[in-house]
């Protein structure tokens, strides 16, 4: 009898223990799935854009700038920029001959967003090309780098005309592969912040369509030291760089 006692007791210890686990892991795959929320309203008859950002298996605190474009290539404003770009300060600040700090300090990386830097320098000629702590670009279009997956809902200045590009570039520091590794453009302290260019993610948009969700997809990558503003097609050299987000997709308000 003692010994049926026993197992008896037993089997409710490790039925509690499997119950108690399984919620706990319910509660982290909940959490794991959670997005961070953004708010970015730039104006009360702007056009209202949610960007939805799903991490991806190879997101580790990537950079990002977010902008929307006419038809003929002209900015019409930046939605959102990371604050170390933004900044000119980054984590890891910049200690002289191609080293780095182990702390944060400021750093010149033409490399981290270049693509955007550029368009922001053409559409703002009097500006510096790299934000600095000095001349930052202003708190309203900036955030910290989101930890994982994350919501922008944002309203643009003014009302958007029917047709407009939406544009992400995204970077991640030192994610290095076969193709951009440690010994390319040994001599480039530019390209040794960055490996891996940037990604450039864009879609066209028709307000006039029944259209209501768009996926960004990749068109391109930026240059490998920040060296010019080019867009560069040829993808097929980049691997964990497409996989920082797994998808990147734009919802209009009905």
């Amino acid at each position: 009898m003692k010994r049926y006692s026993v197992m008896i007791l037993l089997s409710i210890l490790l039925m509690v223990f499997s119950f108690t686990a399984c919620k706990r892991s319910e509660r982290s795959t909940k959490k794991a799935h959670e997005s961070e929320k953004i708010f970015k309203p730039f104006g009360d008859d702007g056009t209202t854009l949610q960007l939805n950002f799903e991490r991806g298996k190879a997101h580790n605190h990537p950079s990002l700038a977010i902008w929307i474009e006419d038809l003929e290539g002209e900015m019409i404003q930046t939605l959102f920029v990371t604050k170390s770009v933004a900044t000119g300060y980054y984590a890891y600040g910049d200690a002289g001959n191609g080293k780095w700090l182990k702390v944060p300090g400021p750093a010149q990386r033409y490399a981290s967003l270049p693509y955007w830097l550029h368009r922001r320098e053409l559409a703002n000629p009097a500006s510096e090309k790299l934000p600095t702590p000095q001349n930052p670009v202003p708190d309203a279009y900036t955030g910290a780098t989101p930890t994982g997956s994350f919501t922008l809902k944002t309203t643009s200045f003014e009302k958007l005309t029917s047709k407009f590009k939406l544009f992400v570039e995204v970077n991640q520091p030192w994610d290095w592969n076969e193709y951009w590794n440690n010994s390319r453009f040994e001599n480039d302290p530019n390209y040794h912040s960055s490996a891996q260019p940037s990604v450039i993610y864009a879609v066209t948009v028709d307000l006039a369509d029944d259209f209501f969700v768009y996926q960004l997809n990749p068109i391109g990558h930026g240059h490998y030291a920040g060296d010019d503003g080019r867009l560069y097609t040829n993808i097929s050299t980049l691997t964990t760089a497409l996989t920082i987000f797994e998808s990147i997709s734009l919802e209009l308000s009905e």
